[in-house]
């Protein structure tokens, strides 16, 4: 099971106010472990960053150099294709990503590109109805810690999520074991008729049983009951 956490920062919230995007980045979860594999990049909006700058820390001079996203959108959905996609919020990445691919002329959405889209937002609202479920506060909620987040970035949030994710849906699955050491273990379960124990019995003597018989008598034990 490949599953990819995204998400996005934009220069602002309202697509209809031509907000672009300004970075990407997502982290990848097979059978329930982060792997090493993950995607990031920084992207030129064609636009100023404005108030937003405060969240993010992106400036203009720093994106002013960065690629456009027409040009380099096959490597995001290289990356995403055929997983289930684990976003906060996600009517709103979602929505900006299509609309960057519009605005590239690419004639593909995110959802017909991904095997699933699941808003990690629902799953904590189901858990914690009528409870503020912002990352920051499941983040405090599950005592994730270990992240700088000095400012809001694709990438931390991204991991801080999967963590997230992991802690909401039960933790890691996986105990550790490899495929040949859970087949190993699975060959040398006792299910009654395995010859993969070797038993060795002892019969008690009649010594051995007048003997208990004596002693459950002293404590006043019908022996025959039990």
């Amino acid at each position: 099971m490949r599953q990819i956490v995204l998400d996005t920062e934009t220069t602002g919230l309202d697509i209809a106010n031509d907000h672009r995007i300004i970075e990407i980045a997502g982290v990848e979860l097979v059978n329930r472990k982060l792997t090493k594999n993950s995607y990031q990049i920084y992207l030129n909006p064609e636009r100023t960053v404005g108030p937003s700058f405060k969240i993010h820390g992106l400036s203009d001079d720093f994106l002013s150099d960065k690629p456009l996203f027409k040009d380099v959108y096959q490597d995001f959905l290289d990356f995403i294709k055929d997983s289930e996609l684990l976003i906060h919020n996600a009517e709103f990445d979602v929505g900006f990503l299509n609309h960057e691919l519009k605005l590239a002329d690419i004639d593909i959405n995110i959802e017909a590109h991904v095997s699933k889209i699941t808003d990690t937002l629902s799953i904590a609202r189901e858990k914690h109805p009528g409870q503020r479920n912002s990352l920051e506060v499941l983040t405090d909620r599950y005592q994730i810690s270990g992240y700088d987040r000095s400012y809001h970035g694709a990438l931390i949030d991204s991991e801080i999520l999967a963590d997230v994710y992991l802690a909401m849906t039960g933790g890691q699955k996986d105990l550790g074991f490899d495929d040949n050491s859970s087949k190993e273990f699975k060959s040398k379960s006792f299910n009654g008729t395995s010859n993969d124990f070797n038993l060795v019995k002892i019969q008690a003597s009649v010594d051995d049983v007048n003997h208990h018989k004596i002693y459950l008598n002293s404590l006043n034990i019908d022996h025959d009951n039990n």
